[in-house]
């Protein structure tokens, strides 16, 4: 797909959105299943069944997907998605490319053993690895695009409204 096949797609799906917002609000959905053996849940990706599990550094097997590992995952797959998309349309052709994710946690923290201790990801870095002729400043804007558009990276940095509830069925 090039810049003008892209923009050919976006377009009507743009202008639906100007001329009906609401049309653009959409819920995702995740679901898991707890009835299985073992401490893990099933995730139902819409293409596969996930198994998440504990990690090893808090008592897993290591057998199981970790679920920060899925997180670091989606970020992933969300940027890396977002760069060829906003590469293609601001005409940056990339030959080749990597993205990386890291994440560092103090599983003190999930494992209760130090109340001052963190729960959750401390620090995140996402880094790209890109072969490319582009010049440098199309390299920056093809950056500041793709930070700004990511949806997954966007939520994680600004931590949006959550809520949590239990109810017995």
């Amino acid at each position: 797909m090039d810049a003008a096949e892209l923009r050919a797609t976006q377009a009507p799906i743009k202008e639906r959105y100007k001329t009906d917002p609401k049309a653009a609000l959409i819920t995702l959905k995740a679901k898991g299943s707890i009835e299985n053996d073992g401490i893990a849940c099933k995730v139902e990706t819409g293409r596969a069944l996930a198994v998440a599990g504990l990690h090893p550094a808090s008592g897993g097997s290591g057998l199981e997907l970790c679920s920060g590992d899925m997180l670091l995952e989606a970020l992933v797959a969300c940027a890396g998605v977002t760069l060829k998309s906003v590469a293609t349309a601001i005409e940056a052709p990339l030959k080749s490319g990597h993205v990386f994710a890291e994440g560092d946690l103090d599983f003190r923290g999930t494992l209760g053993v130090d109340k001052e201790a963190a729960v959750g990801f401390d620090s995140i870095r996402l880094r790209f690895e890109v072969e490319t002729d582009a010049p440098q400043d199309k390299l920056d804007l093809l950056l500041k695009l793709t930070e700004r558009y990511c949806v997954v990276y966007q939520t994680i940095k600004n931590g949006p409204k959550v809520s949590v509830e239990m109810k017995r069925v």
